[in-house]
This record gives structure tokens, C-alpha cells and sequence, in this order.
């Protein structure tokens, strides 16, 4: 099988790294990549990932039998409908189904019509209405850009004045038309959990779950980031996966359908386990970055069969096969981050970690034949073993082999 895996991150260096390892493949292609990606197989640089015309067309010359879309952005610009209408199969979900992520807004409309859980929100199309809001309400705050802004689009604060401060944010373009509409939402107490499914568009098959760290800094504090670690498996009471599958996936797979958006590719649940049970945070159209990075090297099943028959429309009767081992991924952050990341600073000591460490590039380049840094999150160091705490210890250890100036990571990951 000829696959196309788009995307640049670690979520998609995790992605190929296991997609390599399949029996079913003949050929990987990855658009654009990374240097860490390049080793398992061929790159096309030099393409947007919202040009999906582009990405159609290299697909379709390259005689794709598989797209697999990692990243949101090319989802929510339509980028499986462009390769349906040349015949492509793509594993993601259309233009449509994506704005359970590409619109907050759209995805409190349809959890609300699906009965799911989740927190009672308004949404704002002006400062005015959002400002009186905020006067009539107590905090914890959550305001929220309604559209897609890499992570950084959320404030959640006890503070009012914070609160009416990023309002105006949003609304002044600070996130560009991903805030020219704002969701207002009650706060959600208690520990998060990522839960993730494979969607064939009526059926699905739900991953292990992982818990991350939003954070910039240790102890929760700091601005939000797109994830700075995670780890799994998660201790969880045996009812709690069963339960979110029946209150969360299923009604809301059901009335994608009904709405004649159905829903085909990996869905992201962000969810608050509170003391009323788990309720839902947000949605994402695609795997969540930092937490595939511990969960796929935890599948044991070959992923490409899966992915291919929930394209087909088909995940019925396929079982996954999980490692008792746990992960935990502690990421390397560039000097700056978030809000003004340096890039060229050259990393050294990759080359130096034992068989039990697996790093995911995100943020490198190459420049004059070094491996250097080229954006805010730069790499995934994965540390393996058979409980959380030696694959923490794992993953340390890995962190301190490795150096690049302005290093910034947070020392408390799984730190359970």
C-alpha cells in the first residue's frame, strides 16, 4: 500500500514511525516531514498544508492508495474532500466534520443536540455582549477563540479582569478569524484525560488513553502551550472508557450522520473527569500532539489495516493489541516559547540515547549538515517501561543527553 501521511510535527513522526512498521506498505511519502521523519521514507517539501489542491494533486500523481491527514489545519481547509473528488482515499474527516474542532462553537451545538456532557457555554460575536457576561458571572473563567489557533487560543483564570482582557484579545485579532467569534463556558473541576477513536463514520474502536499537560511551566502554571508531556496508561476505574464511549462517541457519531456530516477519522475527546462524572472539554478532528506520541508506541496492532478499513467504512470486528508498558513523553521546548520562539539553535546529543528512548522531532531543521531548532515545540523524548515511574525516570535520563541553547521542558511530567 502507496501512503501520503501530511503533517510536520511529532504527532506525525509518531505516526510514520509506526505506519513504517507495517506489513501492508510499500511506500511512504510524508508532506512536508521533518528531519526526523526523513529516514522512513521519501519527503515533499516546499507544499502549504492548507493548499489542498496541491496536496490532492501530489497524491494523485504519486498514485496514493491511502492519505493520512495528522494535522488539523489542512482538515478544516478541506483537504479530504479535494482528494475524494480525485478518487483518493483519505483517512480524516471532511471539511464539514472537522469543525468539531475548527469551530467551538459548532461543536457545543452539536454535543447539546447529542446530550453529551459538557459545559454550559455562551457565544459572543461582540465584546459587548461578552464584557456584560463576564460582569453577571463568578470565576473560575473560560474564554475561548471560537476557531483554530494552535493550542493557545484558551484562557482559563480566577481573575475578571484577565478574563474581559483576552475577550478584547480575540476580538482585536490576536488569534485572526479564528477569535472574530468567542465561547464563554463554565469551568470544568478536576483531572483531564485524553480519550481518542478511530471513526469509519457510524462505527469506531477507542485507543488507550493518556493525560497531559497543557502548561508551560511545572505545577500547572504558565501561560496554555500545545502540550509540554504526557504519558499512559492512565489509572482509571474500569467503568470510566465503557461510560464515556456510550454518553460521548456514540451519540455524537449518531447525530453527525443524521446531520449528513458523518464522521470518518480519528476523533480527539478532551475531557474534565468533575465530581458529576466526566464532561467534555473539546473536541479535536485528529490525534492529540503531545499524547500520540506515548499511546502509538503502546499499539502493538498494525495501525495501517486499521486506518484502512475505518476509510472503507469498516472497523467492525477488529481488535486492537495493547503493551502492558507505559510511556512517557517529556518535550523539549525552544528558548522564547510560546510567544517568540528562537529558531537555529543546534541540538546536539540525539544520537547518544539507549534502545528504551524514542524521540519525535517537531520543531527542527537542518542547516549546514546540523540538526537545529525551527519552532516552539522542537522535540518528543519518549522513555519506555514496564510502570509510569521507570518510563518517567526513562525519559529523563534521555531529556539529559540532549542540548540545545535556551532548552525550556517541564520537570514534573507523570509525576503521579
Amino acid at each position: 500500500m502507496r501512503v501520503l501521511l501530511v503533517g510536520a510535527g511529532a504527532r506525525e513522526h509518531a505516526l510514520a514511525w509506526k505506519i513504517a512498521q507495517s506489513r501492508m506498505l510499500t511506500s511512504l511519502t510524508m508532506l512536508p516531514g521533518n528531519p526526523g521523519m526523513a529516514s522512513l521514507g521519501g519527503t515533499v517539501e516546499g507544499v502549504s498544508l492548507t493548499d489542498v489542491g496541491a496536496i490532492a494533486a501530489v497524491a494523485s500523481a504519486q498514485r496514493i492508495d491511502l492519505a493520512v491527514i495528522g494535522p488539523e489545519a489542512p482538515l478544516a481547509a478541506g483537504v479530504v474532500d479535494a482528494l475524494d473528488r480525485l478518487g483518493v482515499p483519505a483517512f480524516g474527516p471532511t471539511r464539514t466534520a472537522a469543525r468539531l474542532e475548527s469551530s467551538k462553537s459548532f461543536a457545543k451545538d452539536v454535543m447539546t443536540r447529542a446530550g453529551v456532557p459538557t459545559a454550559d457555554a455562551e457565544v459572543f460575536e461582540d465584546p459587548d455582549g461578552a464584557h456584560r457576561h463576564l460582569e453577571l458571572s463568578d470565576g473560575p473563567y473560560v474564554v475561548k477563540a471560537d476557531g483554530l489557533a494552535a493550542g493557545k487560543g484558551v484562557l482559563v483564570t480566577a481573575s475578571r479582569n484577565e478574563a474581559a482582557s483576552w475577550v478584547d484579545h480575540c476580538f482585536e485579532g490576536g488569534f485572526g478569524a479564528a477569535g472574530t467569534r468567542v465561547v464563554i463556558e463554565d469551568f470544568l473541576d478536576g483531572p483531564e484525560l485524553s480519550v481518542f477513536a478511530v471513526c469509519d463514520g457510524e462505527g469506531y474502536l477507542t485507543l488507550q488513553p493518556a493525560r497531559d499537560y497543557k502548561r508551560l511551566e511545572d505545577g500547572d502554571r504558565g501561560p496554555n502551550t500545545g502540550g509540554m508531556g504526557s504519558y499512559s496508561p492512565v489509572d482509571l476505574p474500569t467503568s470510566l472508557i465503557p461510560d464515556i464511549e456510550r454518553q460521548v462517541i456514540e451519540p455524537t457519531l449518531r447525530i453527525m450522520a443524521a446531520d449528513g456530516h458523518p464522521y470518518r477519522g480519528f476523533l480527539y475527546v478532551g475531557l474534565a473527569l468533575t465530581s458529576g462524572g466526566p464532561k467534555v472539554i473539546e473536541f479535536n478532528c485528529r490525534l492529540g500532539d503531545p499524547e500520540t506520541q506515548v499511546v502509538l508506541p503502546r499499539l502493538v496492532s498494525d495501525l495501517l489495516p486499521v486506518l484502512a478499513s475505518a476509510t472503507a467504512g469498516d472497523v467492525g470486528g477488529v481488535e486492537l493489541a495493547w503493551s502492558a508498558e507505559a510511556a512517557v513523553n517529556v518535550v523539549l521546548a525552544a528558548a522564547g516559547y510560546p510567544d517568540d520562539p528562537r529558531p537555529g539553535d543546534p541540538i546536539s546529543g540525539l544520537e547518544a540515547l539507549g534502545d528504551d528512548v524514542t524521540v519525535f522531532h517537531a520543531g527542527t531543521g537542518r542547516d549546514h549538515g546540523r540538526t537545529v531548532t525551527a519552532g516552539g515545540r522542537v522535540l518528543s523524548v519518549v522513555g519506555r517501561g514496564p510502570d509510569v515511574a521507570t518510563a518517567r525516570s526513562v525519559a529523563y535520563e534521555g531529556v539529559g543527553r540532549i542540548s540545545f541553547p535556551g532548552m525550556r521542558y517541564r520537570t514534573d511530567i507523570a509525576a503521579i
